[in-house]
């Protein structure tokens, strides 16, 4: 009767040392399978190009002549384009502390600053909604976090077909206008 049990508790054994290969080899066939599939995976995307889909950084704004004279707001590209007779000149909305649209506030009664010794007389400001940052008309910053003045950015006229031509990738003086 003992050989009996001893045989029986050695199949008993056997089946359990049966049932961890087969765990054992199910887990490594699945690896084997789970690596494979990440290296097709991989494989297939290197083959899609990063491609950011973002438009230019140059583009028209329309002729001189149908631009207001003071500001006009184009608000996909967060940018005030400023007419003053035959001068134009463009400003980014985008505050310098963390990127919210400026807001154009014209003020009640003109204000006389001085700056690097020059005194102006400022009829607006840019205020930022978000945490409090002012900047004068030229875009310097004056009040609250904003680390820089706004941004000046580069106008020319097209040769083809005379409309304004604004390059967001070059900054420009904060002094730069354009006289068509």
């Amino acid at each position: 009767m003992k050989e009996a049990e001893s045989t029986n508790s050695n199949g008993e054994k056997e089946k359990g040392n049966n049932s961890r290969r087969e765990f054992l080899q199910k887990v490594g066939v699945g690896s084997i399978l789970l690596g494979a599939g990440a290296t097709g995976f991989q494989t297939v995307r290197a083959l899609v190009p990063d491609v950011l889909y973002e438009a230019s950084e140059r583009f028209k704004i329309g002729l001189p002549t149908q631009l207001s004279e003071g500001v006009t707001f184009i608000e996909d590209r967060r940018l005030y384009v400023f007419k003053e007779g035959r001068s134009y000149y463009a400003i980014s909305g985008a505050c310098t502390h963390l990127g919210c649209t400026v807001k154009y506030t014209k003020l009640n009664q003109p204000k006389e600053i001085e700056e690097d010794g020059i005194k102006k007389r400022i009829n607006f400001e840019f205020h930022c909604p978000c945490h409090g940052s002012k900047f004068y008309a030229d875009g310097t910053n004056f009040a609250g976090p904003a680390p820089r003045p706004l941004r000046w950015y580069n106008l020319e006229q097209s040769p083809d077909d005379g409309q304004l031509i604004v390059d967001l990738g070059k900054e420009v003086e904060q002094n730069f206008r354009l006289t068509v």
